[in-house]
């Protein structure tokens, strides 16, 4: 089973929680106005965006990055290159993002412990993006849970990244945010490192849910469940997002995935349409065969 799927979507509350209290404070800080919003996918695959490209798109990545400002990069999670890294950078538009996953041989092999010098390796790599590079999110492997010695790795690794370059952590051990004094620890963590804490909307995975910003950036990992609630979900987030807007947010940062992927884009085509709307952002509506001539789409 993939992360965060489930059987029965019809049958979960997908309500939004709360923000924290904490998140207007943080967000306050900012006080020049929202600055970037980069929408995208986790993936630019023919094979898994099934129906997007136009019959007979060669290059992928080109076409992709056309049609959307941003892709969650999760290649970098299973291989890096320095070579690899320049050749999708110059296949992109000027203002076109990458945000690349820290590499499991560091968030799933070593679990944070004695990387050596692999960590410094992948740095060089990303700084291959250049101006293009957008923000670099660790994902720790699930079970990875805050006994001590883990709390002091994460911390430890937070200290090695270097601070002028932008990171987010996901943490997928229930314990993290089900503990009320760990959760407020992990955030102070957070907070201090000015480190963005990850939202990710799940369908089976509501006991990970949080609505706390440690940094004035918000880094949404949304999860469809291939369900018609999909939609109405990014219907609220729309909404919170908004009322972020108004608190001070600076940067959203904002992926789509699907379980059965080929789904994503048109789920991003409704959300940046809604978002153009309701905070007056002026994102490119990818071109997709779900839409209709006046770029609306048909649902």
């Amino acid at each position: 089973m993939k992360f965060g799927s489930a059987d029965n979507p019809e049958e979960i509350d997908f309500t939004l929680p709360k923000d924290h209290p904490d998140t207007k404070r943080v967000l306050s800080e900012n006080t020049a106005g929202l600055k970037e919003v980069f929408v995208g996918c986790a993936k630019w695959n023919k094979a898994d965006l099934k129906g997007f490209y136009p019959r007979g798109t060669k290059d992928e990545l080109s076409y992709y990055s056309q049609q959307f400002n941003s892709i969650e990069l999760n290649a970098t999670f299973y291989n890096f290159d320095a070579d690899q890294i320049k050749v999708w950078k110059d296949k992109t538009p000027d203002d076109f993002k990458f945000f690349p996953k820290v590499p499991r041989y560091l968030s799933h092999l070593k679990r944070l412990k004695d990387y050596g010098s692999y960590l410094d390796d992948y740095l060089a790599a990303i700084s291959g993006f250049d101006s293009k590079f957008g923000m670099a999110f660790l994902q720790m492997i699930d079970n990875y849970g805050p006994k001590d010695e883990n709390i002091r790795r994460l911390e430890k690794f937070l200290n090695d990244w270097p601070a002028d370059l932008p990171l987010a952590v996901e943490l997928r051990h229930t314990d993290w945010f089900n503990d009320t004094d760990i959760a407020e620890n992990l955030y102070q963590l957070l907070e201090s490192k000015n480190k963005a804490n990850i939202i990710v909307d799940s369908a089976g995975r509501r006991d990970i849910m949080h609505m706390r910003l440690t940094n004035t950036t918000a880094f949404v990992r949304y999860v469809g469940a291939n369900h018609s609630s999909d939609y109405t979900r990014l219907d609220d987030w729309i909404k919170r997002i908004k009322e972020w807007k108004q608190q001070g947010l600076e940067n959203l940062y904002f992926f789509i995935h699907q379980n059965i992927e080929k789904e994503s884009p048109l789920l991003a085509v409704k959300f940046i349409e809604k978002l153009n709307k309701e905070i007056g952002t002026n994102i490119k509506i990818p071109d997709h065969p779900g839409n209709n001539s006046q770029g609306k789409l048909d649902l």
